[in-house]
């Protein structure tokens, strides 16, 4: 069975489909379905957090699979008109359902989630990612933190980024704004595997097989040990990143960035 959550935030002539749900027994497949590049808005955000309740609630769900329905985009990362339309507290409401909400209902989640990138992932698209127990990648896509070419920062990704790899590498990727092969992002430790993009979603559900065949019961306790060992100062962390990313929001060279980049043109930087 196919449903699709919409766009819960305008009225019903004005629904416009933001991902689709799709039951595959065991493996539910959420769907980012918003073109041209998944900008993730309010309602997007919204639709992915009831995606995975609804599966999680379901006793026979064994691994949720996150991708996109776009071909060759993932994700572009947050709705910068949205963004650039609103204040820092607009920003701060948002960033914090995005990062914390997605953060907690993947904290609590008794079932493991995979992400299937099948296009560039930028910014959102990376955070949305790394909220997720397994990354799976197509070989000819690239991922990337380019938020500092805007005038603003990938928050959460300082607390998460230099974790993985090492403080240094993670320095130069997140304050240089350059794409990263998957195949690179594959060998630093980011993501877990990278294959042909024919078999993306054939490697997803191989992996989710793997879960599917452990007791669910024992699956549940264990990742919920397994986040309470690892997230618990990184939560915190992330907290303190929200607020810096607000506070750079608000500066004339946040704001500058932000407009020259919807506005295509080269931004002009204060002195």
């Amino acid at each position: 069975m196919r449903m699709h959550i919409r766009n819960v935030a305008t009225n019903l002539k004005g629904k416009s489909i933001r991902l689709s749900f799709t039951w595959n027994g065991w493996h539910p497949q959420i769907e980012m379905n918003r073109s041209p590049v998944n900008a993730i808005d309010h309602p997007m955000i919204d639709a992915i957090h009831d995606g995975l309740l609804r599966a999680d609630a379901d006793e026979n769900v064994r691994a949720v699979i996150i991708t996109s329905a776009l071909p060759g985009m993932f994700c572009g990362g947050m709705d910068l008109r949205m963004v650039a339309a609103g204040d820092a507290q607009d920003l701060r409401e948002f960033v914090y359902k995005f990062y914390m909400k997605t953060m907690d209902i993947q904290y609590a989640m008794k079932k493991p989630t995979i992400v299937a990138i099948n296009g560039p992932a930028r910014g959102a698209g990376m955070t949305l990612s790394i909220t997720s127990d397994v990354i799976v990648a197509a070989d000819d896509i690239d991922l990337g933190y380019p938020e500092i070419d805007i005038g603003l920062i990938p928050a959460i990704h300082y607390a998460h980024l230099p974790r993985q790899i090492s403080r240094h590498q993670a320095f130069e990727l997140l304050f240089g704004g350059k794409p990263i092969p998957a195949s690179e992002a594959a060998s630093l430790g980011i993501i877990n595997h990278v294959v042909p993009r024919s078999e993306l979603l054939e490697k997803a559900l191989s992996i989710g097989k793997v879960f599917a065949e452990k007791s669910p019961t024992i699956m549940a306790l264990g990742r919920q040990s397994f986040m309470r060992a690892n997230d618990l100062d990184y939560r915190r962390n992330v907290e303190n990143q929200i607020e810096t990313l607000c506070n750079v929001f608000d500066t004339k060279d946040g704001r500058e960035g932000l407009h020259a980049f919807l506005e295509k043109r080269a931004p002009v930087w204060s002195k």
